[in-house]
């Protein structure tokens, strides 16, 4: 690191899918009883993504994309939490943890908020921090947009990630 660089640094992430019947559903790591879910290559875990992102995107290492091709046959159907296990993983291999997460669920259907506190406990351990250090919101698009037609659901996230 050079002198004087900072020894904090801020992420920002952004992911959206499509729902669609005959997927299950899974947001911030667990999985949620829904007539729709998520489509993806992997499990479409719109949530974890974000994250991925936005822990990507504070240490300038690019995307998830990048990291986890959607033409990769390896990421088929992958569980999400391990891609974001794989991306702490980076952080932690060049000098970095996790400080913590605030996330935005944005979706019509299902109700997120009963949820939040199983998916705070599936992320923290895979973040390396406590509960406490991983905010979930949510909140409706108020039937605007593909959200509000309960076409799709998106989710935004700020991760703070610090030196170690």
């Amino acid at each position: 690191m050079m002198p004087g660089a900072p020894s904090v640094r801020v992420g920002f992430g952004y992911d959206t899918h499509r729902l669609v019947e005959g997927r299950e559903l899974w947001l911030g790591g667990i999985r949620i009883e829904h007539s729709t879910g998520l489509d993806g290559h992997s499990d479409a875990d719109v949530l974890l993504h974000a994250v991925c992102d936005a822990l990507l995107g504070a240490i300038g290492l690019g995307d998830i994309g990048q990291h986890f091709p959607n033409t990769d046959p390896a990421w088929k159907g992958a569980d999400s939490k391990r891609l974001l296990a794989a991306v702490v993983k980076l952080l932690i291999d060049r000098g970095w943890s996790v400080g913590n997460v605030d996330c935005t669920l944005v979706m019509e259907q299902p109700k997120v908020m009963p949820h939040a506190p199983a998916m705070r406990a599936a992320m923290a351990p895979l973040l390396g921090v406590d509960q406490d250090a991983v905010s979930i919101k949510a909140t409706t698009n108020e039937s605007m947009g593909f959200v509000g037609r309960e076409e799709g659901a998106c989710a935004y996230a700020v991760a703070l990630v610090h030196k170690t």
